[in-house]
């Protein structure tokens, strides 16, 4: 579902039913083991994605991700 389509993370939009849709200022966050991005699309409509650690913090380190909470240092 998070898939790196050209640099961005993508999720699937429930509202408007569409794949791939690009998040717009995505912050991934650690809740309970699973890596959550949260974020919204370009109509301002609230999105999430569950994604591997790997994946994470890859996204983190291009610089299409900010960190959020639960992150250990």
């Amino acid at each position: 579902m998070a898939a790196a389509k050209s640099g961005g993370i993508t999720a699937y939009s429930v509202k408007t039913k569409t794949k791939n849709v690009p998040m717009v200022d995505p912050v991934i966050d650690v809740k309970s083991g699973r890596y959550i991005a949260t974020g919204k699309d370009a109509d301002g409509n609230k999105m999430a994605a569950i994604m591997s650690k790997a994946t994470a913090e890859s996204h983190i380190e291009a610089g299409n991700a900010k960190k959020g909470s639960g992150w250990s240092k």
